[in-house]
């Protein structure tokens, strides 16, 4: 990829329940459709009404995203975990994938929603093994 690329993690709460199924359609098709636009990529877990999600993409980019964020009323108290740049995309397949929360992942999301575990690199780690796990079923 070329300079400009940067990769940010951030945890907010969500303002209605992640369990329903036709929100969390709404927000990944919002996503999917703007990320596509704006050259972003990335995946976003929904889990115990909060949210962590990881993009990917150009830094201009990346700023004009967190500023629709801060506004966006389905989440509050967003947090930054972090942010930066990187030589290449490790969500470079999906413009915005949704990670489905299956048993052997709750644990782990639970410790990465909770206020001690929620490294970049842990966020990262968690996500990319869910993806995986996915596809390889």
């Amino acid at each position: 990829m070329g300079p400009g690329l940067e990769r940010l993690v951030y945890r907010s709460s969500a303002t209605t329940t992640t369990g329903s199924l036709g929100n969390l359609v709404t927000i990944l098709a919002q996503s999917q459709r703007n990320n596509d636009r704006d050259d972003l990529t990335g995946a976003l877990v929904s889990h115990r009404d909060r949210y962590v999600q990881t993009v990917e993409g150009p830094g201009p980019a990346l700023d004009a995203l967190m500023r629709r964020l801060g506004t966006d009323p389905r989440h509050r108290g967003m947090t930054l975990l972090g942010r930066e740049p990187v030589s290449a995309r490790l969500f470079g397949r999906w413009t915005m994938a949704s990670i489905l929360i299956t048993p052997a992942l709750g644990t782990a999301l639970d410790r990465l929603v909770g206020i001690d575990d929620g490294s970049p690199a842990a966020v990262i780690r968690v996500m990319l093994d869910a993806l995986d796990s996915a596809s390889a079923d």
